[in-house]
């Protein structure tokens, strides 16, 4: 079976959907080797550090214009391509499809829907790109054979928000780098201990250090309740960050908070693994990885109720209203003080996440493409 993915994001996105691509595509070749596998984008140059199976393929444009006008080779010329390779499925990854796809082929059309967050919490975005994301993802969505929705709430959202039929979606999990299933050496966590000064005993956040995320009620619940531990928050800086730094010089946080915005996905394991505890009162989530990678790090999680996370923190999880900083500060302290309960969330938590084992991952998305 020959097999396509527009892969644009495997090669320049560091994060969530661009580990996404590369996973997929890493899985896949290596649990499903017979098959042909053809990664579309529009350049690899100066690309992030992906290394690409051996029984992969890369195809890049090989005219001027197309090398030039890169968007509209993603976006029409990919139609020719697919017939061009003789495709038996073209999978896009992030959200997006050729135009016209489905009328120049009798390829199976499978799009990748991540989250709909851009029609949720409209606010948090610019007019003209939620346009832009609601017509891509709306369009994709109609003319696919079938739409992976990577969590039971975003296959909610996308029969609530884009009008599609609910028998055009599967729901497969994703999961995370299969870094985070090793234990980290004791050398290389005190390496990366000293490499970013983390406090000895720290409450972690991991994701993009936004609004959404409300990362500022674990400090507002530190500050309540007088809380001993540090807070490590590690993610792409925004203008939020600022917003948490005036908090905590406000509130007598100052030392306490450490916040480390490009830490490369080599030292995230040993980041996780020293943690005594992980937070996450995201507002809303497609799915939330960073829960996955703590789960796999043995560690016990607090994050938000209702929404996706039951899906992905599972019944170890502790879980709050997001914005009840007062509950959120009860919960911290229990859990960093009773080690019963901690070995509990931690035991039952790492037996949860075997579900999103890669191995079963790429079956169940194998699954979809044959059927």
């Amino acid at each position: 079976m020959k097999i396509g993915f527009e892969a644009k994001r495997a090669f320049y996105n560091s994060g969530g959907l661009g580990n996404y691509s590369r996973s997929t595509i890493e899985m896949l070749s290596k649990y499903y080797p017979k098959h042909d596998y053809l990664l579309f984008t529009p350049s690899t140059e100066n690309a992030v550090d992906f290394k690409i199976p051996e029984n992969v393929k890369t195809i890049v444009p090989k005219l001027f214009l197309s090398k030039l006008f890169k968007s509209y080779w993603r976006t029409v010329r990919l139609s020719k391509k697919i017939i061009e390779y003789k495709l038996d499925v073209f999978h896009g990854l992030s959200g997006e499809l050729p135009y016209k796809a489905h009328k120049k082929s009798d390829t199976k059309l499978i799009v990748t829907i991540h989250d709909l967050i851009f029609l949720r919490f409209p606010e948090l975005y610019h007019a003209v790109d939620r346009k832009i994301y609601y017509q891509k993802a709306k369009y994709a969505c109609e003319i696919a054979d079938t739409i992976i929705a990577v969590s039971e709430q975003t296959k909610t959202d996308i029969i609530n928000f884009l009008d599609i039929d609910d028998h055009k979606i599967e729901v497969v999990y994703q999961g995370c780098n299969t870094i985070f299933y090793k234990k980290t050496d004791t050398n290389k966590k005190i390496e990366v201990a000293q490499k970013y000064n983390l406090p000895e005993n720290y409450i972690l956040n991991v994701g993009t250090v936004e609004k959404r995320k409300n990362t500022l009620s674990v400090l507002k619940a530190m500050s309540y309740g007088k809380i001993k531990a540090d807070f490590v928050i590690v993610g792409k800086e925004t203008d939020y960050q600022e917003e948490l730094l005036k908090y905590a010089e406000e509130n007598n946080l100052t030392t306490r908070l450490t916040i480390l915005n490009d830490v490369p996905t080599e030292d995230l394991p040993a980041i996780y693994q020293q943690a005594g505890l992980f937070v996450y009162p995201s507002y809303f989530e497609g799915f939330g990885i960073p829960l996955i990678e703590a789960l796999y790090s043995k560690i016990p999680i607090i994050t938000t109720k209702g929404g996706v996370f039951s899906e992905t923190g599972g019944l170890s999880s502790i879980y709050i209203e997001p914005d009840n900083y007062k509950q959120l500060s009860e919960a911290i302290k229990v859990v960093l003080t009773d080690a019963e309960l901690r070995d509990e969330m931690i035991t039952e938590g790492f037996k949860f996440v075997q579900k999103f084992n890669e191995e079963k991952i790429a079956a169940n998305l194998m699954n979809v493409y044959l059927k």
